[in-house]
């Protein structure tokens, strides 16, 4: 039973009845009542006195002598244009016993596809990752849990020059090594290679600077720009595409992948497999999968035919130099390329073919790119296109742009010096984790297998929860200790709830306790208690609509700490009553039992202990 739709009918129907003022359920306000007023639910009167031609006393009185004739309102208070309710005892109880957490059905069942983490094979998983892995898994926690059917998918970008880059240090300074060789993460045995190659470039550029040619284009690069420091940032494409020999190496290297030249294909494959295997060891430690996968080398020339289509519909246009262009000026946005002079495609290109390839896949009826708000331009002129070219799927899809996670130091440990790893980050907080749990010594009388098991459950639900509390939009510190601490808005922290009412209830169980209760008169912070379960399911639809899983973060959060302070003021087990015992203890349950659905929204885990 859900009690505002329940007051909303009751209220409307009096109006229409009594008042003969047509009313539709929707149009009556009821919110929770405020604490310091008398009542557990609040009627709007406002939009009804006009027409009624009505004050708030009168109408309010007219209002809840009708509702108070019914068995579930006890009693009304008028406090200007607001009619505060009291629900009865018993309409309490029956709702607390209506507190669930099935997956809602919807027919027929609607079908997003939600697109999330999209690394690159040339380097490791990162912190902005993490954020964008667990946006994203969330999101599609949230849909399946209010009906749809959700396909999770990427696109790994696993082609290209920088691709390349990596396989060719490989070949000139990998003397054959191996990830099971070395023992490290394929991930990250070929991330380093890319970081080689880098630092080899820059050694080579230095080089180059003493040769004439380097010298002379140097000096007047120096006459045009003052900041010698601002010489390689200008040059380094020129240098790279013109004088270098690792540059030429790697475009030759790419032609030959262009061309499927066996040996490059090997080389390609066996790379880009050493860094999967890393990527999904690191998916397994956030708990995060996918249910389909696309790849660049596989989707790279799609979009192209399209294009030819909207130069055929005028749509595009064609460049004097043979490039092809849409032009969005009309719409507040610039003119973009679509395909180069020399017939290749952008990524603009490529994200118009793979869009109508994952249409064609799925027939979804909504799509989410989850990805950062860097790109926010970019989605907004690849919708724009596809709606121009009359996509059926064009006004149903979403970017779900997310702010940079920032570290309280800059940054932590990292092989490349400029962005953290996301394994070094799991690290840190497991580290953290293990420590304060040596520190508190409460679960040391466990297995090491068993301690480990819980170490890691708080360890990833104090990252999870301390990114995705903070909405989706805003620019975020992230701080390993602070996650962890067991009074601030931590997963810790609802963590701890559950664990202290699980502990309640295997001891209750031991005493055998009945479930009754029915004779036992609730106290306003168990009708409070009860009132904010009754607002999860809307938290829930909420958060996913919105694409905002903050909301259900911060639902939990408030749930434990409403479940923590009223566990400080009442007791369960020694309860004033067997009634009150029974009652508290039914109460509980629902608590724990939505609590543990929330997180596992969030893809957060329970520990029976902590």
């Amino acid at each position: 039973m859900e009690i505002i739709p329940k007051i909303q009918l009751a209220v409307a129907d009096i109006l229409t009845k009594q008042h003969q003022l047509d009313t539709a359920p929707e149009a009556v306000t009821v919110s929770p009542t405020k604490r310091e007023f008398t009542g557990d639910y609040t009627v709007i009167l406002f939009p009804f006195l006009k027409p009624l031609k009505s004050n708030p006393n009168e109408l309010g009185h007219s209002i809840g002598g009708k509702l108070v004739e019914q068995s579930w309102i006890t009693a009304y208070e008028i406090k200007g244009g607001f009619l505060n309710l009291s629900l009865s005892n018993a309409l309490w109880k029956e709702l607390l016993e209506g507190v669930s957490v099935d997956a809602r059905t919807l027919d027929p069942q609607p079908k997003i596809l939600i697109e999330y983490s999209s690394p690159n094979t040339n380097k490791p998983l990162h912190l902005g990752h993490i954020r964008n892995i667990l946006l994203g898994w969330s999101c599609a926690q949230l849909y399946s849990a209010i009906g749809y059917e959700v396909i999770k998918t990427q696109i790994i970008n696993d082609r290209g020059i920088a691709i390349c880059k990596s396989m060719l240090a490989w070949q000139l300074y990998g003397e054959g090594k191996t990830p099971s060789k070395t023992g490290q993460k394929g991930d990250h045995f070929v991330g380093d290679y890319y970081v080689i190659f880098n630092q080899k470039l820059d050694e080579e550029y230095r080089l180059w600077q003493q040769t004439p040619e380097g010298q002379r284009i140097r000096e007047t690069q120096a006459r045009q720009d003052q900041d010698a420091g601002s010489f390689y940032k200008a040059y380094a494409n020129t240098y790279f595409n013109e004088y270098s020999s690792l540059g030429r190496q790697s475009k030759e290297l790419l032609l030959k992948w262009e061309s499927g030249d066996p040996d490059t294909m090997h080389l390609w494959q066996t790379m880009n497999d050493w860094v999967y295997d890393g990527f999904n060891a690191t998916y397994r430690e956030l708990g995060v999968g996918f249910d389909t996968i696309y790849y660049e080398s596989q989707t790279y020339l799609l979009g192209k035919e399209t294009i030819e289509d909207g130069l055929a519909r005028e749509i595009f246009y064609r460049e004097e130099d043979g490039s092809v262009w849409i032009d969005l000026e009309d719409a507040g946005m610039d003119k973009k390329i679509l395909l180069r002079s020399d017939g290749t495609s952008v990524y603009m290109t490529q994200d118009i073919g793979t869009a109508q390839h994952r249409y064609r896949d799925f027939r979804f009826n909504r799509m989410v790119y989850v990805v950062g708000d860097e790109q926010e331009y970019h989605f907004k002129v690849l919708f724009e296109i596809l709606k121009r070219l009359g996509e059926p799927y064009a006004d149903q899809l979403f970017h779900l742009a997310y702010g940079m996670v920032d570290l309280p130091t800059g940054k932590m440990k990292s092989r490349e010096g400029t962005v953290v790893d996301a394994d070094d980050l799991i690290a840190e907080v497991l580290m953290e984790a293990r420590q304060a749990a040596i520190d508190r010594g409460e679960i040391s009388d466990l297995q090491p297998q068993e301690q480990e098991k819980i170490i890691r459950a708080i360890a990833l639900g104090a990252l999870k929860f301390f990114i995705i509390k903070v909405n989706a939009k805003k620019r975020m510190t992230f701080n390993p200790a602070e996650s962890l601490d067991l009074q601030g808005q931590t997963g810790p922290y609802i963590q701890n709830a559950y664990v202290r009412i699980r502990s309640i209830i295997r001891k209750a169980e031991q005493m055998e306790v009945s479930r009754g209760g029915q004779d036992y008169e609730l106290v306003p912070e168990e009708r409070e208690l009860i009132s904010l379960l009754l607002l999860y399911w809307d938290t829930v639809e909420q958060a996913a609509l919105g694409f905002d899983p903050s909301g259900v973060a911060n639902f939990a959060y408030q749930l434990a700490k409403s479940f923590h302070r009223y566990y400080h003021d009442f007791s369960i087990l020694r309860a004033e009553s067997a009634a009150a015992m029974a009652f508290r203890l039914g109460l509980i349950r629902k608590i724990s039992m939505v609590l543990q659905h929330s997180m596992l929204m969030l893809g957060i885990d329970m520990p029976e202990r902590m």
